[in-house]
């Protein structure tokens, strides 16, 4: 019975961590635009994107995925880097009460937060995906 409840309790572990894995947002882009697939659960997103100009970028989405243009007009070649930041469908209690909202908006629980980041990289106008190098051992 014991092998019984050990071989449940990890396939169960295995399922959620599965679960927990498929969640969350995978970065796709054409030769123009960076967006996020596998957007479910996720809403009021803020894309925040840093060129290598300096340039910084805030794009926000109530839903769906937020989706970052280039501009051809003002596009320079290097390394994007990008915050993305989400309210999730998981809410927990508010442990701090001064921050529970007022009037009808207050409430004892809020959205858990879903934060990644990540970069893409701009070669000759538009956004490719690069080689990845490796020495040869030997």
């Amino acid at each position: 019975m014991t092998g019984l409840k050990t071989t449940i309790v990890a396939f169960s572990f295995a399922a959620f961590a599965t679960a927990a894995l498929a969640a969350d947002p995978v970065q796709q882009h054409n030769s123009s635009a960076v967006w996020f697939e596998n957007w479910q659960g996720l809403s009021n997103a803020t894309m925040t994107i840093y060129a290598p100009t300096g340039k910084i970028t805030v794009i926000e989405a109530k839903s769906g995925t937020p989706v970052y243009q280039l501009d051809r007009a003002e596009t320079v070649d290097g390394i994007y880097r990008y915050d993305l930041t989400a309210a999730t469908e998981e809410t927990v209690k508010i442990v701090n009460p001064i921050n529970n909202g007022r009037g009808d908006a207050q409430s004892d629980s809020h959205n858990v937060p879903f934060a990644m980041s990540g970069s893409f990289v701009v070669s000759r106008g538009v956004i490719v995906t690069p080689e990845i190098v490796s020495e040869d051992q030997g």
